[in-house]
């Protein structure tokens, strides 16, 4: 089934797309060190790539063992992550592998376990919303990653079966759900969830430049 041709393919969005998740670990560091509680990779890392984990801020306050003014702790956290992606680039290959896959004809969409404001609003800042036929996210789904459900949305949008979408995805619980959903899928981890174990992925490459497109039926028009 390698070699058959892809018909679509979905992404991920938070870590894939736009690696939101270093970010987003960076600032929650931070904001743990302010109090004088560590915050490290591991203790990210479960959290990544699903929607049913507690807020951090529910942690935080357990740990520091006193009251805290959660609001303003958000808010400020939240301003420290948004100046972080404001800073960043698309990830390696993304946008060229979008250019690609339009000029084959080849249709895309994501699933993403992220609210729809979320994905939407970055997707639209960095000029790519209108690249994506359809954006599924935790808003349309009753399970988020790593439940399938995000991923069959997504098939069953682009009107195709899942055996024939590859999902491009980022996190242990992303593969775990696109796979889950019946799709191949390619690992493309981040500076986060490099950590991860992405063995049950088809392949793991570093850029998305290294995505061998004729393994995948991705080098020419679906005609």
């Amino acid at each position: 089934m390698t070699n058959a041709a892809t018909k679509g393919v979905v992404f991920d969005f938070d870590g894939t797309i736009l690696d939101t998740e270093w970010s987003e670990f960076g600032s929650l560091q931070a904001e743990y060190r302010r109090h004088g509680v560590e915050f490290r990779i591991e203790h990210f890392i479960d959290r990544v790539g699903r929607a049913d984990q507690p807020h951090w801020t529910i942690d935080l306050r357990e740990r520091v063992g006193e009251s805290l003014d959660m609001e303003m702790v958000e808010e400020r956290r939240r301003r420290d992550h948004a100046a972080r992606i404001a800073a960043s680039d698309l990830r390696p290959g993304v946008l060229a592998l979008l250019d690609h896959l339009a000029a084959v004809e080849i249709p895309v969409a994501i699933a993403s376990s992220s609210p729809t404001w979320w994905v939407e609003g970055h997707l639209g800042e960095r000029g790519l919303l209108d690249r994506f036929v359809t954006v599924a996210t935790s808003d349309h789904v009753e399970r988020a990653k790593p439940w399938p459900d995000l991923f069959l949305t997504a098939a069953d949008r682009l009107g195709l079966e899942p055996a024939h979408c590859l999902a491009i995805e980022d996190s242990f619980h992303g593969v775990t759900a696109a796979l889950a959903a019946g799709m191949r899928c390619v690992a493309f981890p981040n500076p986060v969830t490099i950590h991860s174990d992405l063995s049950g992925a088809d392949l793991v490459v570093d850029s998305l430049d290294d995505l061998p497109r004729d393994r995948f039926g991705l080098d020419r028009p679906l005609g």
